[in-house]
């Protein structure tokens, strides 16, 4: 579990370092700038301390903005590394060692995890970032050493204001389909703040009279069972869960994956894109109606819808021959020649692929050629999934790549090092201070 924990906390600097100049980033982080705090934490990037709600915020949008931190898939998905900004704000603030966050955030993956298999809150409207108020409160709560009585007023307040709808995720995509997360963070700090100060919350928030059970129409659960989060069969056994989760190997939306991996090796046998006359994709109900059903899918105008477009990750794959940050820069996802490739890919559901998923997050891509061969690729388990699971030195690969050209391989190196020696490490300072970007 600590391995694992670290190698999230890899991945997830690396997306947050990678992704610290996009917009929605630089936003966020500008306005938490205005701030300070006595006992604030460090905008990633930066020497500026903010309110820890404030810094977890800001530093959650980086690490989620590209749409390339950690998957797990269940009757709910998720991204649990999403949990990590407020776990390292908190543990800056609080002067946790690395232990105490490597637990804390072994605890949010498990918390997080285990509601998204309890129930689909997005079958009914909701956003999966409303699991994540939970599981950042209580990582927040065990961080600030909070008792059981403060602990669950921390989750109560957390709770009874941190649903989201699902509207950040349909249609055209908007900056805040990477930033819903970081707001239930924000959310999930500030409850443990309040609470470790003595603020009582509503109670029983899950099976209460108008508690969460009721608001979001879970009572029953997918198949008419109470609604009931499946704990470990002991209370003292280990963090299981985050073994469960998957890393990304491409930046776009999880569902995708397999369908990149095919796609990619298809392009090796196609010579001349022009002979292309038609794709399909075959895929699985979930990637149907997340990423291949809305027609703004067809007609990217934002990288947010870009990146949560079955069918142009797809193409873009077939074309390009590769899938990176570049794909999706508004001069690449709004080409009109790409729109017109578009206008040859179609998604169908297949039943088989759904039964298997989430087990499986499998795609099937059809090239049909003019003159009259198919050529047809399966990927169920694409690489980086839990079971296809990447190597250290894929993960630290990952890292430099999107790290290095900003602020060169051996510093990207010196970072990579400290997060392999957390477990060690009296406090997160010296590791936040190797991300300052402005650091010389």
């Amino acid at each position: 579990m600590v391995h694992e924990v670290k190698r999230r906390v890899i991945d997830s600097l690396g997306c947050a370092l990678g992704a610290w100049k996009e917009e929605p980033c630089r936003i966020a982080r500008e306005v938490a700038s205005e701030f300070s705090a006595k006992r604030g934490s460090t905008i990633i990037g930066t020497s500026h301390k903010a309110p820890p709600d404030w810094a977890a915020f800001a530093n959650g949008c980086c690490i989620r903005y590209f749409d390339y931190n950690d998957t797990y898939l269940s009757k709910e998905p998720a991204h649990p590394s999403d949990n990590i900004s407020a776990a390292l704000a908190v543990a800056e603030s609080f002067g946790a060692t690395g232990p105490e966050l490597i637990t804390a955030i072994a605890l949010a993956y498990e918390v997080q995890c285990r509601f998204c298999d309890a129930a689909s809150i997005r079958a009914r409207g909701w956003d999966h970032v409303t699991y994540g108020a939970f599981s950042t409160a209580l990582a927040c709560a065990r961080l600030m050493n909070l008792d059981p009585d403060r602990t669950r007023h921390a989750v109560n307040i957390a709770g009874v204001a941190g649903a989201a709808m699902r509207q950040a995720r349909v249609g055209e995509l908007s900056h805040w389909k990477g930033v819903a997360f970081a707001t239930a963070a924000r959310h999930g700090v500030y409850s443990a703040l309040l609470a470790r100060a003595g603020m009582t919350g509503p109670g029983p928030i899950f099976e209460g009279q108008m508690g969460f059970e009721k608001q979001l129409g879970v009572s029953l659960g997918n198949l008419g069972e109470k609604f009931a989060v499946p704990l470990p069969k002991s209370e003292h056994g280990p963090a299981a869960m985050i073994l469960k989760t998957s890393i990304k190997y491409w930046p776009a939306e999880y569902h995708s994956q397999s369908a990149i991996e095919a796609a990619l090796f298809l392009r090796k046998e196609i010579a001349d894109l022009a002979r292309v006359k038609s794709v399909t994709i075959e895929s699985h109900d979930a990637a149907v109606e997340i990423i291949g059903s809305e027609p703004e899918k067809w007609k990217p105008n934002t990288r947010e819808t870009a990146d949560h477009s079955l069918p142009y990750i797809t193409a873009i794959a077939l074309i390009d021959g590769d899938v990176t940050n570049k794909q999706f820069e508004p001069e690449r996802f709004a080409d009109p020649q790409v729109w017109r490739f578009l206008e040859t890919v179609k998604v169908k559901r297949n039943a088989e692929l759904s039964a298997i998923y989430p087990d499986a997050v499998a795609n099937i891509v059809h090239v049909d050629l003019d003159d009259g061969r198919q050529l047809t690729r399966r990927v169920d388990y694409p690489l980086g999934h839990a079971k296809n699971r990447l190597k250290d030195s894929e993960v630290e690969k990952k890292f430099f790549a999107l790290v290095s050209p900003t602020i060169g391989a051996e510093r990207a190196r010196g970072i990579v090092d400290l997060v392999w020696k957390l477990d060690e490490a009296k406090n997160v300072d010296e590791l936040i201070k190797a991300v300052d970007m402005k650091q010389k």
